[in-house]
């Protein structure tokens, strides 16, 4: 099946990390952090519910989200140069679609090809000394449906659009139409498999590639 626009998730897709729950880690909160971010990643309990509550604990400042971007691109998974590579000479439409943090996923987004506004996440907002201030919080990405509302966006009606990804809010899609392909070569989800429209497992995300070329 060929689709005209493919939309990656970035934590557990393309990377290995759960950005938020590494920078939890840094500032001693991994586990509490890990727990809310599986929950919500899970469908147990809403996005928003857990979006300002583990930021406003954490309060990652400028120093900690660069650290966070260096991170995300040495974590990237196998086989995630090639897709990129692969899909974008053949001319499709590549987004990163992320509940995470858009300062620290843009770096590793530009290595692979893609322009800034082809990274749809959650900006963090920084004071002048480069402290947490807040976020964005009219991002859809801070909130339950937010990556379907993302997706009809981008699908404007007409182009077939697919979304990889391994949590719940990925699976979301599918209410924009979206052909859906859950990745569980990181984390594996059974809510994720089993609606899926197709499941790949494999540790490489060249895996992806028979779905989508």
């Amino acid at each position: 099946m060929s689709f005209d626009i493919i939309c990656f998730d970035c934590d557990s897709t393309l990377s290995s990390i759960e950005g938020i729950d590494e920078l939890a880690s840094r500032v001693g909160l991994g586990e509490q952090m890990a727990a809310l971010t599986n929950a919500a990643m899970n469908g147990e309990v809403a996005l928003e519910e857990v979006y300002e509550r583990r930021l406003s604990l954490i309060k990652p400042d400028k120093k900690a989200i660069d650290w966070l971007a260096n991170l995300y691109i040495e974590t990237m998974l196998n086989g995630v140069d090639e897709v990129f590579k692969i899909l974008l000479d053949q001319n499709r439409q590549v987004h990163i679609i992320s509940g995470g943090i858009r300062q620290a996923i843009l770096p590793m987004a530009n290595r692979l090809g893609l322009s800034d506004n082809h990274v749809h996440a959650v900006d963090v907002i920084f004071d002048y000394h480069g402290g947490y201030q807040g976020f964005d919080t009219h991002s859809p990405l801070a909130r339950t449906g937010g990556k379907a509302e993302i997706c009809s966006k981008l699908k404007n009606g007409a182009s077939k659009l697919a979304m990889i990804g391994d949590g719940q809010t990925d699976l979301e899609s599918k209410q924009a139409g979206a052909f859906f392909i859950g990745f569980g070569g990181v984390t594996e989800r059974d809510a994720v498999r089993q609606q899926a429209d197709c499941y790949v497992n494999d540790k490489s995300l060249t895996g992806v590639l028979k779905f989508v070329c």
